[in-house]
């Protein structure tokens, strides 16, 4: 089969198709989402190397329960022991013995086939087409804010970048009614979310602060910067972003503020999916190219261009 693996270098090669152990399903790839956690391990975050990929929606080739056969599912992306103290305690996301879907010790998305823990697929409604079924995961990530932090209507919130992540963030947190303001470098995607309601600023004009709740989605040291300086004091910053590289942190301004730091990364799928399938979030806007497999090289560096939406890999193309 082939599959779009990163070993010092991006290259679509052929491989053998993975075979499931057990409690393990195979899955062929329907769609797969480049997004930006991709573009930093090829830059050389966690030091992962094999195949790419952990956005995805695939249809179940084998599995112990037949029933599973020919329905559509989504990937929960960390694939946990299911036996140590923090897989008890409900925390299968930080299970220490954990690999995780083309990022930690597991081959990912970016093939034609995949194997997965049956533990960790979700059935995509029949409304839900393959293109919106690739956003559950990064909009599963947006919805894990809500399970951190309560966020009240009469709250202000706001969101630094309107990338990708920033874009699905925003869209969950517009629900809450709190009075949203994001903020961002690209005017289209700032139009798009102030036609939904939200207030838009671009990233380099003053902006009406503090603010009770700041999500940093830039994925930069300026980012965490600027959102730090966003929020008043005993307010929280949610870092939303993974990249690789060190961030200067000084330290004093928010023991001195109270400020409540949160870091956010997977979330749950069940709501994500409920949104989608009720048309209650439609993130179809952010979609800007898809790819066959065998240009996966192409489409990652598509994928890295500044400004460029979600780039999509096809490999039934």
């Amino acid at each position: 089969m082939l599959a779009l693996r990163f070993d010092n270098e991006a290259r679509v090669v052929e491989i053998d198709p993975p075979a499931p152990g057990p409690g393990e399903a195979l899955l062929a790839v329907r769609r797969a989402g480049i997004c930006s956690t991709d573009l930093e391990i090829v830059r050389g975050y966690m030091g992962f190397t094999g195949t790419l990929g952990h956005e995805v929606v695939a249809e179940v080739l084998e599995h112990p329960d037949p029933s599973w056969v020919g329905r559509r599912v989504a990937a929960e992306i960390n694939l946990a022991c299911r036996r140590c103290e923090r897989c008890a305690r409900g925390l299968e996301r930080h299970c220490a013995q954990r690999t995780v879907l083309g990022i930690l010790g597991k081959d990912g998305a970016f093939a034609e086939r995949l194997t997965m823990p049956t533990a960790n697929l979700h059935p995509i409604p029949d409304g839900v087409s393959d293109d919106l079924a690739v956003f559950v995961e990064p909009l599963a990530a947006a919805f894990e804010i809500l399970e951190q932090v309560h966020v009240e209507p009469t709250d202000r919130v706001a969101v630094l970048g309107a990338g990708k992540l920033g874009t699905l963030v925003a869209m969950v947190l517009e629900r809450t009614g709190a009075e949203l303001t994001v903020i961002g470098r690209h005017a289209r995607r700032l139009e798009a979310l102030a036609r939904r309601g939200a207030r838009t600023c671009l990233a380099d004009a003053p902006v009406d602060g503090p603010f009770d709740v700041v999500v940093e989605a830039t994925g930069s040291p300026e980012g965490f910067a600027r959102a730090r300086a966003l929020v008043r004091p005993r307010g929280t910053l949610v870092l939303k972003s993974t990249f690789f590289g060190a961030t200067s942190v000084e330290m004093a301004p928010l023991v001195i503020d109270e400020i409540t730091l949160v870091g956010s990364r997977c979330g749950p799928f069940a709501p994500a999916i409920r949104a989608l399938d009720a048309g209650r979030i439609d993130p179809s806007p952010l979609i800007e190219e898809t790819f066959a497999l065998r240009d996966g090289v192409a489409a990652l560096a598509r994928a890295a261009e500044r400004g460029v939406g979600k780039v999509l890999l096809a490999p039934g193309t």
